[in-house]
C-alpha cells in the first residue's frame, strides 16, 4: 500500500491491529478455471481482498475478518448500492456488481471464500465493507439475504471511518505505531488537536 487511495486501507489495517489481528494484504482471487461458468476473458483477471485479519484467541465467525474497502468521498449508501447492483447499473463507467462481485456472482464468491480458507484454514469469517461514511441504514447491506447467501452464511458488517477512529484513538499510547497512519494519529494526539467523532 503505496498511493493516496489506500488510505483508508491503512485505517482498516489500523483497525484490526489494535483488536489483537494479524493482517495481510491484496490477497489475489479469481474462479477457478474448471468453474463451469468460467470465462476467460472476463474472469482470468484477478480480484484481492484488501485486507484479511487472523485474530488466534477468537473463535467462530470473529477469528478471521475480511475487509473490502470503498474510500468512495460521497459516501457508502447501502439501500442505493443494492439498487444499483439489481439493476446492473453503470457507476464511474463501470457496472456496480463489479464492485462487489464476491458478493453478487457464484463463481466469484466461491473464489472469495476459497482464498480465505486457503490462507486462514477457516471457513467462517466476518466480511466487513469499510466506507468513509455510511448514508442511510447500513442493516439493509449487513441483512441482505443474497449477500449472506453468497458468503456461505457469514456475517456482513458495514464499518465507516468514524468507526474505525472511535476503536484507534483511544488505545494509541506513545510506543511507536506499527504503521505510518498509527504514527500520523499519535502525532496528532500528541499535539492535542481534538478530533470528535
Amino acid at each position: 500500500m503505496s498511493t493516496k487511495e489506500d488510505i483508508l486501507e491503512q485505517i482498516a489495517e489500523e483497525y484490526l491491529l489494535h483488536q489483537g489481528y494479524f493482517v495481510q494484504h491484496n490477497l489475489k482471487f479469481r474462479p477457478r478455471p474448471d468453474h463451469p461458468d468460467f470465462v476467460s476473458h472476463s474472469d482470468s483477471n484477478h480480484s484481492d481482498i484488501d485486507i484479511l485479519g487472523f485474530h488466534p484467541l477468537k473463535h467462530g465467525t470473529e477469528r478471521v475478518v475480511a475487509i473490502s474497502c470503498k474510500s468512495w468521498q460521497a459516501g457508502f449508501n447501502p439501500s442505493a448500492e443494492i439498487d444499483a447492483i439489481a439493476g446492473n447499473r453503470i457507476v464511474s463507467g463501470r457496472e456496480r456488481w463489479k464492485a462487489f462481485r464476491e458478493l453478487v456472482v457464484p463463481k466469484w464468491s466461491e473464489a472469495f471464500c476459497s482464498a480465505i480458507h486457503r490462507h486462514t484454514g477457516a471457513r467462517e469469517f466476518t466480511y466487513i465493507t469499510a466506507v468513509t461514511r455510511v448514508i442511510g441504514e447500513r442493516t439493509v447491506w449487513e441483512a441482505h439475504p443474497p449477500f449472506l447467501a453468497a458468503l456461505g452464511g457469514n456475517p456482513v458488517r458495514v464499518v465507516d471511518l468514524a468507526d474505525m477512529m472511535r476503536t484507534v484513538l483511544p488505545e494509541l499510547k506513545t510506543t511507536v505505531a506499527n504503521t505510518s497512519i498509527g504514527r500520523l494519529l499519535q502525532l496528532v494526539k500528541a499535539a492535542g488537536i481534538d478530533i470528535r467523532l
